[in-house]
C-alpha cells in the first residue's frame, strides 16, 4: 500500500522514549474519596452539627439526672432518640447518593484496550489505545474512533464527527491549505481524541496523548471541584445560625431571669446557689435541645430522596441529592444544541421532486438507495440509526419512511462503477444496471445543485424552472439546512458494453463518446430536526422566569435558526444577543459581565468557553444549570450549580454531571425545575410546621422556668414530639406531589431567607395562640381539680397543686393534637387550596393517621415510661374536636385570601 512505502513510523526504542517523555495515552481518573470520609462528610451539614451538640448536652443532662438525681434509665431515651435521628438523616443521604454513584460508575467505564491500527517499524499493526504514544502514525478508516490528538498526513474525503467536542456532527478534514476552514473551532488538518471518522480515510501523526489532548483537558477541568454552594445549602446554613443564636438567646434569658429570682427570694448560700445554678443551666440546655428541630435534617433528606426516586420516573436520574432542589432555584439554563434541542439525527426536512410520475419517483428512490455510502442499523426496528455520512443516512431514513427497503433495492441492481464524493467535484455518482428500468443502464448523480445543473439538459418536473429551484434552495439554506440535487442519465443501449471501473469519471470529463445528458429529478433539504417537545419546554422555562442560552460549536446561522425554531430567537433580537467563540474569548471579564445576561446564543464555542460563561453568570449571582452530552461539556457541567448530562452522552459528561436526562429531552429539564420548586415548598412547609411546634415548646419551658414550675412535658413526651412526630411529619410533608402551578412563578431570590415573611407571621401568630391557650389550660389544671374534660365547664380555682398524671396526660394530648391539626395547615401552605384537598396525597393521609393512632397508643399504653395515664373516650372526643378549631381557622383564612387573589 502507498502509505507503507512512505511512512515507517516509530521503532520500539522510540516508542519507549516517547512514552517516558510525553506520558501514556490514559486520562487520569479522578481521585476517589474513601468511603468513610464520604460518610463523615455528611456530618458537615450545619443542622446536623447543631443536632450533635444538642445530643452531647442531652447526654450530660441525662447523666446528671441518672447519677445525681438517681432517676431511672428512661432519662437516656432522649439522647438516644437524637442520635437515632442523626444517623437516619445522614444514613439516608449517604445511601441514596452512593447508590446513584454506583449506577454512574457502571455507565461510565472507559475501554482503554480498544485496538488501534498504527504503523510501527515499517509495518501496520494493532495496539491498544492506551499504548499510543506521541509520534505514532495512526490509520483512519470509516467508523474509526480517534485515539489521540494529531496532525493529518493524508486525508481522502475525510469527515469527522466532532460533536463530542464542538457539537459539529460533520467536519470536513483536509491537508490542503486552500481547503482549510478558518472559522472552524479546531484546525482543518488536525484530528482530536474522542471524535469519530464518519467517512473517508487518512493518516495522522500523534502530537498529544492522554491528559494533554483536548479531550483530556476538558476531562481534567471537569474534575475541578469549585465547591459551588447550592441555594439549599446556603439557606440551611442561615437557618442553622438562626436556630443556634435564638437558642442561646433564650437560654441566656432564662438563666438571667432565674438568677435574678434567686437573689430576690433567697439568702445567699454557696451550696444552695451552686445547686440552683446547676438546675438553671440544666433548664437552659434542655431548652436548647427542645429548640433544635431534630426532624429538619430528616425532612430535607426525605424530601430529596423522595424527589430523587420520583424524578427518575420523569427521566431524571439524580446523582447528587441537593441537585433536586437546586433545579428549582435555577435562573439560567445553558444548553448545547445537538442531541438536546435537536434529535442528533439528520432527517429529510422537505423533498421537491416529481412524485406523481411513477417511473420518475422509482428512479429517484433507486438513485437514493444505490448512490450512497451510508447504511442503517436496524437492530431496533423502532429506532433505526444511520451509519456513515449523516446526510446520506437521512436520505435512507426518508426512503424507509416511504416504505422502501434500501438493502433490497441495492441487491436488485448491478453496480458497474462508483465515483465517491469529493470537495473538488461536489457530487458523487453511481453507474448501475437498473432494476427500476429492466435492461437499462442508469448513471445516478447527487450533490451540489449548481454543479449538477451543468450536466442537465431537462427537468423531470416540467412545471418548475431552474429559477424557482434555486429560490427554494436559497430559502432552505437561509434556515441553515443542507441541500442536495438529484439527476439521472440513461445510457444509450449501444454504449452499454465494455463498461468498467473508472468509466464514470471519463463520462463526466467528456473523455468518451457518451454525452452526459442528465435529467434533473429534484432537490432535498436535510436538517437535524428540533425535538417536537422542545419549543413548548423552552417556552415553559421562559415563562417560569428562566433564561435559556444556546452554546454550540455550530455556525452562527445554524445556531440562530435552531434558536428561532425552539422559540428562543425572536425578531426583536439582534447581533447583541449572539456571539461567536473567538469574539467571546476576546472579551475581558468586565466586558463579559456587562453583556452576558443579554446573550442568547454562543456559536463556534470551544469547550472552555462554556465553563467561563457559567462562572461569569455565577459571579452575577445567577443559579446556573448546564446541559450537555459531549466531553466538551464536562468542565461547564462540573462548574455549574447543576450539571445535566444526556442519557446517550459521553462517560466524561455523565461523570461531571449531577443529573442525567435519560431520554435526552429538554422537556425533562422543565420537569426537574418543577420538582425542585415543589420540593423547596415542601421543605418550607415542614419548617413552618416544625418551628411552630418548637416555638410553643420553648415558650412553655420558658414560662415554666419563670413561674417556678417543672416542665409540664417530660423527657419521654418531648421525645415523641421532637423525634417521632417530627419524623412522621417529615415523611408526610416530604411526600407531597409536585404542582405544575409553581412553573407560573419567577425563580426565587437565592439570597432570600428560606423562612418568608408570611411564614414568620404564621409561626409567631399560631405559636403565640397555641402558647397562650396551653398556658391557660396549664393554669387551670394547676389551680383546679380536673378529673375529666367535662369538668372544664364548671371548674373553680383553688390553691396551687402538683399536676396529677391524669392532668399531665390531658395537657400532653392537647399539645400534640394542636400540632396534629396544624400539620394540615402546613400542608396547604402556598397552595391556595383547602387542606382537605387529598388528590395524589394518599401518603400524607396515611401518615397523619399513624400519628393519631400513635398518640392514642402512647397515652393508653405508655404508662410510667411516658408519664401518662389512660384517658376517657369523652376526653379524647373533646380534645380532638376543640383542637381541630386550629384547622378550621386556617381554612377560613385560606378561603378569604384565595378570594382576594382571584
Amino acid at each position: 500500500m502507498e502509505h507503507k512505502q512512505h511512512y515507517v513510523g516509530l521503532n520500539d526504542l522510540e516508542v519507549k522514549e516517547n512514552r517516558l517523555k510525553f506520558g501514556e495515552n490514559i486520562l487520569t481518573p479522578p481521585a476517589q474519596t474513601p468511603l468513610w470520609k464520604r460518610f463523615i462528610a455528611k456530618f458537615n451539614d450545619p443542622l446536623i452539627v447543631i443536632l450533635l451538640i444538642a445530643g452531647i448536652f442531652s447526654i450530660g443532662i441525662s447523666c446528671y439526672e441518672y447519677f445525681g438525681l438517681n432517676e431511672g434509665t428512661q432519662v437516656f431515651f432522649e439522647p438516644v432518640g437524637i442520635f437515632i435521628a442523626i444517623l437516619l438523616a445522614t444514613g439516608l443521604a449517604f445511601f441514596f447518593e452512593e447508590k446513584a454513584n454506583k449506577a454512574f460508575s457502571i455507565l461510565n467505564q472507559v475501554d482503554d484496550d480498544e485496538l488501534v491500527e498504527v504503523i510501527r517499524n515499517g509495518n501496520t499493526t494493532n495496539v491498544p489505545k492506551c499504548e499510543i504514544v506521541v509520534g505514532d502514525i495512526v490509520l483512519l478508516n470509516t467508523g474509526s474512533n480517534i485515539p489521540a490528538d494529531g496532525e493529518l498526513l493524508k486525508a481522502v474525503s475525510l469527515s469527522i464527527d466532532e460533536s463530542t467536542l464542538t457539537g459539529e456532527p460533520i467536519c470536513k478534514k483536509s491537508i490542503k491549505p486552500e481547503e482549510f476552514d478558518h472559522d472552524a473551532t479546531f484546525p482543518t488538518n488536525h484530528v482530536l481524541r474522542g471524535t469519530k471518522v464518519m467517512e473517508g480515510h487518512g493518516l495522522f501523526r500523534v502530537t498529544r496523548v492522554g491528559d494533554a489532548t483536548e479531550n483530556g483537558k476538558v476531562f481534567t477541568a471537569a474534575q475541578i471541584d469549585n465547591s459551588v454552594k447550592t441555594p439549599l445549602t446556603e439557606q440551611l446554613n442561615k437557618l442553622g445560625k438562626l436556630i443556634t443564636w435564638a437558642s442561646y438567646g433564650l437560654g441566656t434569658l432564662i438563666l438571667t431571669g432565674r438568677l435574678l429570682m434567686f437573689f430576690n427570694e433567697f439568702t445567699f448560700d454557696w451550696v444552695h446557689f451552686i445547686q440552683y445554678l446547676l438546675d438553671s443551666i440544666m433548664i437552659c440546655v434542655t431548652l436548647i435541645v427542645v429548640a433544635v428541630p431534630e426532624g429538619l435534617p430528616m425532612a430535607v433528606t426525605l424530601s430529596l430522596a423522595y424527589s430523587m426516586r420520583r424524578m427518575l420516573q420523569t427521566s431524571n436520574l439524580v446523582r447528587k441529592m441537593h441537585a433536586c432542589e437546586t433545579m428549582g432555584a435555577t435562573t439560567v439554563i445553558c444548553t448545547d444544541k445537538t442531541g438536546t434541542l435537536t434529535q442528533n439525527q439528520m432527517r429529510v426536512y422537505a423533498m421537491q421532486a416529481n412524485r406523481e410520475d411513477a417511473t420518475l419517483d422509482t428512479l429517484l428512490k433507486e438513485g437514493i438507495a444505490v448512490n450512497s455510502t451510508a447504511s442503517l442499523d436496524l437492530s431496533d426496528p423502532e429506532k433505526p440509526v444511520a451509519l456513515g455520512n449523516p446526510t446520506e443516512g437521512a436520505l435512507l431514513l426518508w426512503l424507509r419512511d416511504q416504505g422502501n427497503d434500501y438493502q433490497l433495492m441495492r441487491e436488485d441492481v448491478e453496480i458497474i462503477d462508483e465515483l465517491p464524493f469529493s470537495t473538488e467535484r461536489k457530487y458523487m455518482a453511481t453507474l448501475v444496471r437498473s432494476a427500476s428500468l429492466p435492461g437499462k443502464t442508469i448513471l445516478y448523480i447527487k450533490g451540489a445543485t449548481d454543479i449538477i445543473q451543468q450536466y442537465c439538459t431537462s427537468l423531470a418536473d416540467n412545471s418548475t424552472s431552474w429559477e424557482s429551484i434555486f429560490e427554494q434552495l436559497l430559502s432552505w439554506q437561509n434556515k441553515a439546512m443542507r441541500t442536495l440535487g438529484f439527476a439521472y442519465f440513461e445510457l444509450p443501449e449501444s454504449m452499454t458494453t465494455d463498461l468498467k471501473a473508472g468509466i464514470i469519471a471519463k463520462i463526466m470529463n467528456g473523455e468518451t463518446n457518451i454525452t452526459p445528458n442528465f435529467c434533473f429529478l429534484g432537490i432535498v433539504a436535510i436538517a437535524d430536526p428540533v425535538r417536537k417537545e422542545v419549543p413548548a419546554a423552552v417556552q415553559e422555562c421562559i415563562d417560569a422566569g428562566i433564561s435559556v442560552k444556546i452554546v454550540t460549536g455550530d455556525t452562527p446561522g445554524t445556531a440562530k435558526e435552531i434558536g428561532r425554531q425552539v422559540g428562543l430567537w425572536t425578531e426583536e433580537d439582534n447581533d447583541h444577543n449572539i456571539i461567536t467563540g473567538p469574539e467571546f474569548a476576546a472579551l475581558t471579564d468586565e466586558e463579559l459581565k456587562q453583556r452576558v445576561l443579554d446573550l442568547k446564543i454562543i456559536a463556534r464555542a470551544k469547550p472552555m468557553d462554556k465553563k467561563r460563561l457559567v462562572e461569569t453568570l455565577q459571579s452575577l449571582n445567577q443559579v446556573v444549570a448546564v446541559t450537555g452530552d459531549g466531553t466538551n461539556d464536562a468542565p461547564a457541567l462540573k462548574a455549574a450549580h447543576v450539571g445535566l448530562s444526556m442519557g446517550d452522552g459521553t462517560s466524561v459528561a455523565k461523570e461531571a454531571s449531577d443529573i442525567t436526562i435519560i431520554d435526552n429531552s429538554f422537556l425533562s429539564i422543565g420537569r426537574a425545575v418543577m420538582w425542585g420548586r415543589s420540593l423547596y415548598q415542601n421543605i418550607q412547609r415542614f419548617i413552618l410546621f416544625q418551628l411552630t411546634v418548637n416555638v410553643v415548646a420553648c415558650l412553655i419551658v420558658l414560662a415554666g422556668a419563670f413561674i417556678g414550675t417543672h416542665s409540664p412535658l417530660t423527657v419521654t413526651q418531648m421525645l415523641w414530639v421532637n423525634l417521632i412526630m417530627d419524623t412522621f411529619a417529615a415523611m408526610a410533608l416530604a411526600s407531597l406531589p409536585p404542582s405544575q402551578k409553581v412553573m407560573n412563578d419567577q425563580p426565587r431570590n437565592r439570597n432570600a431567607f428560606i423562612i418568608t415573611r408570611n411564614m414568620w407571621i404564621r409561626i409567631t401568630g399560631l405559636g403565640g395562640i397555641f402558647f397562650l391557650s396551653l398556658l391557660a389550660f396549664l393554669y387551670i389544671l394547676e389551680y383546679s381539680d380536673i378529673t375529666q374534660m367535662t369538668d372544664l365547664l364548671h371548674f373553680t380555682f383553688s390553691n396551687h397543686k402538683e399536676l396529677t398524671p391524669y392532668e399531665l396526660s390531658l395537657f400532653f394530648t392537647m399539645f400534640v393534637m394542636l400540632q396534629f391539626w396544624n400539620m394540615f395547615n402546613a400542608r396547604a401552605f402556598a397552595t391556595n387550596q383547602s387542606a382537605f384537598h387529598f388528590k395524589e396525597c394518599r401518603g400524607f393521609g396515611f401518615i397523619v393517621l399513624m400519628i393519631l393512632v400513635g398518640q392514642i397508643l402512647i397515652v393508653e399504653l405508655g404508662g410510667q415510661m411516658f408519664s401518662v395515664t389512660p384517658l376517657k373516650i369523652i376526653d379524647w372526643a373533646i380534645i380532638i374536636i376543640t383542637s381541630s378549631g386550629v384547622l378550621f381557622i386556617g381554612e377560613t383564612f385560606r378561603l378569604f385570601t384565595s378570594k382576594k387573589k382571584n
